[in-house]
């Protein structure tokens, strides 16, 4: 079972975002049978299949064993991850984004999902995550704003290199919003 799954298929996003799938999945985290999860969710074995099989079918979910109980043979399912992140692309972009904007940072998050979940995470990756936060003047922001970018693109000369191993930076600054 993978740690991640990042999901940027329209039919894997419809198939997910149906309540009753949502709780059959979580009741896959280990590997059971239709009827095991019918019982846990006070459903029929039935209805449960069918969402079973449209979980299985959208890659969400996996047959892992079968085994024979009164003379029936029963699948063992289990989810394929513990978590599924959705792309903010399958909504769409709407209009164009400047580097400026906040929607270029919905852009980056969604690079930063999609790059995390590709790793392969079984073992220790080196990575760094800093978060902070600066009170920057009106009257300075762009002066902020123009230096730490020039500070950024100093790292990216220095060590963007054509050798060694591949790294991403990527920095988000965004207004905090209200202080509660």
């Amino acid at each position: 079972m993978r740690d991640v799954i990042y999901l940027d298929r329209m039919e894997q996003a419809e198939t997910l975002l149906k309540p009753q799938r949502v709780e059959v999945l979580r009741q896959l985290a280990a590997p059971r049978s239709c009827t095991e999860v019918a019982s846990v969710l006070d459903q029929t074995p039935q209805r449960v299949h069918y969402h079973v099989k449209q979980l299985v079918k959208a890659g969400l979910a996996t047959q892992v064993s079968e085994r024979r109980v009164r003379g029936v043979s029963e699948g063992l399912y289990q989810a394929v991850a513990r978590s599924y992140w959705l792309s903010p692309r399958l909504v769409g972009r709407i209009g164009t984004r400047d580097e400026l904007a906040l929607g270029h940072l919905v852009d980056l998050a969604e690079q930063i999902q999609a790059d995390v979940a590709a790793l392969d995470r079984t073992s220790e990756l080196p990575s760094v995550g800093v978060s902070g936060e600066i009170r920057v003047r009106p009257e300075e922001r762009q002066e902020f704003l123009a230096e730490l970018q020039t500070t950024l693109q100093d790292l990216f000369t220095r060590y963007g290199g054509a050798e060694g191993d591949a790294f991403r930076v990527a920095l988000a600054c965004y207004p905090k919003g209200d202080d509660r």
